[in-house]
């Protein structure tokens, strides 16, 4: 089973897609870890990446897919994926198709998960981050016990500009500029699009995401 998991910057898709890979034994496949794992072992495509992105470019299509496919074909048969936020644009998609059927496989559904843009940003815009521990804390849902201090060592929390509450709205609005020609297209070539309410519990929503693998 090959999957598209689908869903707005901080609608819960990097969580939902680990819990349906650990429980369908599929390999979840996000394009921004792969291309920072690429950068960093310095592979052929990780250094081209590179470049395109110090210069301040976008990494092109093509560059994404090399290694998408450099994974595709590397796995055990029979394992399925589960693509977590791409394709992100129609062209990714077409060449996702090709990709795909080179490798003798289909996609069996996309999943989008469906959360309001101001569920959203009350979710990011209240992000807190530890620059010493890592911790991640947020002021609606998780606030620390000490406002602006870490629980765990103390230090002085931070917020990063990409949950600055106009940063969110901007890639909020890239999001559904670039996703809804994607999901038409997938429609227009009969791929079920299920869509699920993701603002509410994680196993709730869990839970109707394996329901409608299940079918």
């Amino acid at each position: 089973m090959n999957i598209i998991l689908f869903g707005p910057p901080g609608a819960g898709k990097g969580t939902q897609g680990e819990r349906l890979a650990g429980h369908y034994t599929m390999l979840r496949l996000s394009t921004g870890d792969l291309l920072r794992e690429a950068v960093r072992k310095g592979t052929p495509l990780g250094l081209e990446a590179r470049r395109t992105m110090d210069a301040g470019e976008l990494v092109p299509d093509a560059v994404i897919l090399g290694l998408v496919k450099e994974v595709m074909a590397g796995q055990r048969e029979g394992t399925g994926v589960i693509f977590d936020g791409f394709p992100r644009t129609v062209s990714q998609a077409e060449g996702l198709s090709t990709l795909l059927a080179g490798l003798g496989l289909r996609l069996d559904a996309v999943l989008l998960l469906d959360v309001a843009d101001d569920a959203i940003v009350r979710r990011l815009s209240g992000r807190l981050f530890c620059p010493s521990c890592q911790a991640v804390y947020n002021l609606y849902s998780e606030p620390p016990a000490v406002p602006g201090i870490c629980d765990r060592c103390g230090a002085a929390l931070s917020q990063r500009d990409d949950d600055r509450e106009e940063t969110v709205r901007r890639r909020l609005a890239v999001y559904r500029e670039q996703t809804a020609p994607v999901v038409a297209w997938y429609r227009a070539r009969q791929v079920p699009v299920h869509v699920v309410a993701g603002d509410r519990d994680i196993n709730e929503v869990q839970a109707d995401l394996v329901r409608i693998l299940a079918r």
